[in-house]
């Protein structure tokens, strides 16, 4: 993995001015795209899609500075306009290409990433690896932003707004693993981006099951998920058991993610859930 890392790294770097073709490199270092750019995303704590951004006017910005046409600059780095091409500059730097042309600056520079093995992992991780026939998630779904370090409030008044006889009725139409209260994350970016994702909040039953109309229901196909469990102060603990899985967990075993829904299944928790035992089921398959 960390090889494959360094490889997209220079690729891209190699290509700043050419569309950038992951799915083409991922295919040739025997993975999938999206395995890739999550890996990505949880190691180097950016998109894939903004590094190469970050990356692109870090050496676009050479180019202002020498006087160059602005919309040949543009076009060369996949912009179709100077506007398109000024706000993407403005997102990087803080200053339009004309400020920067005229002061000499400010300027961000976003250098080339190189990935290296650290020797860690001296904490365990308790993982189970569960086959599981198709079976259907049903809840009530919202839009939400995905916020990678400390409390959710959008999924937590999501949940909150749910009465509690509504708890009570999903928990008694929940008949199939992960059992209980699900948090469910699907329609995801692979990339992981600080942005919207689907979040469910119900419960797993067999594909027979009937949905009640008033709940949204998603269909999810037989397959492998690696399971993990985690115990601790809540959501931190859940939070670095999702980093783990890409520092420690996928880097030493023979397995990838593959597109599918996360789950979060709350096993029990404080009354004030400051802290939670909890399981995270991610969808995997042989690399």
């Amino acid at each position: 993995m960390i090889s494959a890392l360094n490889q997209l790294v220079d690729y891209i770097d190699g290509h700043l001015t050419e569309e950038i073709a992951v799915d083409d490199l991922a295919v040739s270092l025997g993975m999938t795209e999206y395995h890739l750019r999550r890996m990505f995303s949880s190691l180097a704590g950016m998109p894939l899609s903004e590094y190469v951004r970050r990356r692109r006017m870090t050496v676009a910005a050479t180019e202002v500075l020498d006087g160059g046409e602005l919309l040949a600059i543009a076009v060369r780095y996949g912009y179709g306009s100077t506007e398109a091409f000024s706000r993407a500059f403005r997102s990087v730097h803080g200053a339009g290409p004309g400020d920067v042309r005229r002061d000499g600056g400010p300027l961000r520079t976003q250098p080339q990433l190189r990935f290296r093995l650290t020797v860690e992992g001296n904490t365990p991780m308790d993982t189970r690896i569960a086959d599981r026939p198709a079976f259907r998630l049903i809840g009530h779904s919202a839009r939400v932003p995905l916020i990678h370090h400390g409390p959710n409030p959008h999924i937590q008044a999501h949940i909150a707004s749910l009465p509690a006889a509504e708890h009570d009725r999903l928990k008694a139409l929940g008949n199939t693993d992960p059992r209980g209260l699900l948090q469910v994350s699907a329609n995801v970016d692979p990339d992981y981006t600080e942005g919207s994702e689907l979040t469910y909040h119900g419960v797993a039953v067999t594909p027979t099951t009937p949905v009640p109309g008033d709940l949204d229901a998603i269909e999810v196909p037989a397959g492998t998920w690696a399971v993990f469990r985690a115990e601790g102060a809540y959501p931190a603990v859940l939070q670095s058991t999702w980093a783990s899985t890409a520092t420690d967990w996928f880097p030493s075993n023979p397995w990838r993610l593959r597109p599918g829904p996360s789950m979060v299944a709350v096993l029990d928790r404080s009354a004030d859930f400051s802290t939670a035992s909890c399981e995270l089921w991610l969808p995997v398959e042989r690399a």
